[in-house]
């Protein structure tokens, strides 16, 4: 939403649904977006922002939240999740992450609500202490204290973990070991041998590299939704027009496929694009450039989103 050049929520909501977009996460609560998705049936995946995460580990707090923010437009508007928290540093904030978590988990309870919405925050790969090979997967020991109760959270409840994975700026940090054609699903072969488990590309690595970091904490075979994943087309190393559509049509056809990873095979991965559109008031530069839409409303590139089997749904992120 970080642009002053983009089409009314109203308009962005008949965008998705002419291109069978049929699911959205929406970063906060905002009151026209959510207007706008009454009784389209699509999807939503809703954040509490950072900044609110304080005073919802006050139980009547969240209570009025969950009530201001999704029980006021329920049913009309279909919640799946709720992330709590974007990215939290665990050195910064954590220690709110879980309590704001069980409140507002216990809201929904309250609403009879905790089996249809589920509750979760959202990761990024900074958590990573080990990433190679992805059977090796673990979190930072210095972030155990603030990850471990919230897999075992996660699992007691039957949710998910939302976790951000970007191929790009793992390709970007270290492009001597790392191929581009190994990021941007364009290797004809297999790069990563891990055991039995050959890797074509790194998406999958990472996402695996996530499910054994999971496994080390407990969290069994606790599922993990991907909840933003693009590449630039502009501003930044390997940030060009061509990479970016050949990242986003071929994780498109990747996700499509719905044959899970080596890891966990047969598994349909859940998966939301960042972003819908470019957004010019961003910084540094890279950041005005993941949309798949330009705001004038024309496609970027173009992606395949009819046909796509239930659990393997391509989404897109951030409106």
């Amino acid at each position: 939403m970080m642009g002053n050049n983009l089409p009314s929520k109203q308009d962005t909501i008949a965008l998705f649904r002419q291109n069978n977009i049929r699911r959205v996460r929406l970063y906060d609560p905002n009151i026209e977006a959510l207007n706008a998705l009454k009784n389209t049936g699509i999807e939503v995946l809703v954040g509490v922002p950072n900044s609110d995460l304080g005073s919802l580990t006050n139980p009547s707090s969240a209570r009025a939240w969950l009530q201001n923010n999704v029980l006021n437009h329920y049913p009309a508007v279909n919640f799946k999740y709720i992330a709590v928290g974007n990215e939290v540093v665990p050195s910064n904030g954590g220690w709110n992450v879980l309590p704001a978590m069980r409140n507002v988990h216990d809201a929904l309870r309250g609403a009879n609500l905790q089996d249809r919405i589920k509750v979760s925050t959202s990761v990024d790969m900074t958590l990573i202490g080990n990433s190679f090979p992805p059977s090796a997967g673990e979190f930072r020991g210095d972030v155990r204290w603030y990850i471990d109760p919230i897999v075992g959270f996660l699992t007691s409840t039957n949710s998910v973990l939302l976790a951000n994975i970007y191929p790009y700026f793992s390709y970007i940090g270290n492009p001597r070991d790392i191929s581009l054609s190994y990021a941007l699903f364009t290797s004809p072969s297999v790069i990563v041998w891990d055991g039995s488990r050959g890797y074509q590309n790194l998406f999958d690595a990472l996402l695996d590299v996530v499910y054994s970091a999971v496994e080390r904490s407990g969290g069994g075979s606790l599922p993990v939704v991907v909840s933003e994943s693009g590449w630039p087309s502009n501003g930044g190393n390997a940030a060009s027009f061509d990479n970016a559509r050949a990242y986003y049509t071929n994780l498109a056809a990747r996700v499509r496929e719905n044959r899970g990873t080596p890891k966990r095979p047969g598994r349909g991965v859940e998966t939301y694009l960042f972003a819908m559109f470019d957004e010019n008031q961003k910084n540094p530069e890279i950041e005005k450039n993941f949309g798949l839409f330009f705001p004038n409303k024309q496609p970027k590139f173009g992606i395949a989103f009819a046909g796509v089997r239930e659990g393997a749904a391509i989404e897109k992120c951030c409106i």
